[in-house]
């Protein structure tokens, strides 16, 4: 046994792998012991290719819901690991009020196996960014912790300082789809730094929860005008429609 295998069984032993969500000694590095597998309603089976929520039935062709085909979204394709409920729902809030960064280094390869139905060549991974006094109370984006654990799960390339939020908005949570996309007309922008970068490159965006998917678009946007060749986003959690 090497040296590097031996730290790591030690590791192991003397900090034993716990489940996320409930604490539960778990064995290997899925995160999350088998109830609460169950309970974090993975999302699975046929989905709205254009914004990830579950579909009833089976179909080999890209479907979208009525939704999306009322008003079709900005970016290409959309996909989402968990519907946002119980246990998934739990997991969301403890990454983004509870400094909980350990969820999102198991949510890399979680969100790398969502990604794959719509994973383009040669990705730029870059997370939804939050304004700057936003990010200096919370002290940090759980969008980029996410976006990184997929870029290195994937080993893609990276670029967490990708989008900017020029203009604070209030929390959006409550609003209609109207009152969302006017509060984020044209609150992000790419950083100047980086409008080289993402000329011609397939962008995917990161977030933790899509609702009204008002937020993406904004993002989505602001790609779009540095004549990138398609967007496409992945979020960890996707909220239902009747909820």
């Amino acid at each position: 046994m090497g040296w590097r295998a031996g730290i790591q069984t030690l590791v192991r032993t003397v900090y034993p792998s716990a489940c996320l969500n409930c604490g539960t000694h778990i064995d290997g590095d899925t995160g999350l012991c088998s109830t609460c597998w169950l309970a974090s309603h993975f999302i699975a089976g046929l989905v709205c290719n254009s914004c990830g929520a579950p579909l009833p039935g089976a179909s080999s062709h890209d479907e979208a819901c009525d939704a999306c085909l009322t008003s079709p979204r900005k970016w290409k394709a959309a996909r989402a690991t968990f519907l946002y409920r119980e246990g998934a729902k739990k997991l969301v809030w403890d990454l983004k009020y509870a400094d909980r960064a350990e969820i999102a280094t198991a949510a890399g390869p979680w969100l790398l196996n969502t990604l794959k139905p719509i994973l383009p060549d040669n990705p730029l991974i870059a997370p939804v960014p939050l304004h700057w006094t936003r990010l200096m109370k919370r002290k940090y984006n759980q969008s980029e912790l996410l976006s990184r654990n997929l870029a290195l799960a994937g080993r893609f390339e990276h670029a967490p300082a990708l989008l900017k939020r020029t203009k604070r908005t209030p929390p959006l949570f409550g609003l209609t789809v109207e009152e969302r996309e006017l509060w984020l007309q044209n609150a992000m922008t790419i950083h100047p730094k980086m409008r080289g970068l993402v000329r011609g490159r397939h962008i995917v965006l990161v977030d933790d929860v899509m609702t009204t998917g008002a937020t993406l678009n904004a993002a989505t946007e602001a790609c779009l005008l540095q004549d990138v060749a398609s967007v496409r986003v992945v979020f960890l959690a996707r909220a239902a429609k009747n909820d």
